[in-house]
């Protein structure tokens, strides 16, 4: 499936993405703080779109201006995600290059995929979840109207062998139809008819 936002193509990942998905994943900066290593080479990035991207719900986030693969966003199921407890519940993740941040881009793929969560898959809720100091994280899900639940103490990030706190974050379908409203208003508001 292809989602289209106003600056972004949300696609499912291909093998010829590796090298965009290197240059963008092995920076220090993106990985680590999301729980996982940087990418070493082309192949790592190559094997990780493999093994771990090329599932359904799994989007690439790619530049319209650029045609370049630059970060990704998904929904996780029961079997992917332990916050995940029906079928009609998914955990969002998401990431994005550092050379983009700040943009509002995230938020944009994020909504669209709200979107397509809620009315496309019948979704009732969606959880996600961001490590103690990635306010990054946070600011994309409070601007999408997501409330804090819960925050888990040592949790074991496997990739990187070390624990860290976890914010745990979900909004559901009542407060996205809500926060959706508002911000229909708040355009039309803006742009006169």
């Amino acid at each position: 499936m292809k989602m289209e936002t106003e600056r972004l193509v949300l696609r499912p990942w291909e093998l010829s993405d590796a090298e965009d998905l290197y240059e963008v994943a092995r920076d220090e900066r993106v990985g680590p703080r999301t729980g996982w290593p940087a990418h070493t080479s082309v192949q790592n990035s190559r094997e990780i779109i493999e093994h771990v991207l090329a599932f359904p719900e799994i989007y690439a986030v790619v530049d319209r201006e650029t045609d370049r693969a630059i970060g990704s966003i998904g929904l996780h199921t029961a079997g992917d995600s332990f916050l995940v407890k029906s079928e009609r519940e998914y955990e969002l993740g998401y990431w994005l290059g550092p050379e983009y941040w700040g943009r509002g881009l995230m938020p944009e793929a994020a909504g669209r995929v709200l979107g397509h969560a809620f009315e496309d898959l019948a979704c009732e809720k969606i959880w996600s979840a961001y490590y103690e100091g990635n306010a990054q994280s946070r600011r994309v899900l409070e601007k999408l109207g997501f409330k804090d639940e819960f925050v888990l103490e040592k949790v074991a990030v496997t990739l990187l062998k070390e624990t860290r706190t976890e914010h745990v974050l979900s909004l559901d379908r009542q407060t996205w139809e809500n926060t959706r409203q508002e911000r229909n208003t708040e355009e039309n508001g803006r742009h006169p008819s």
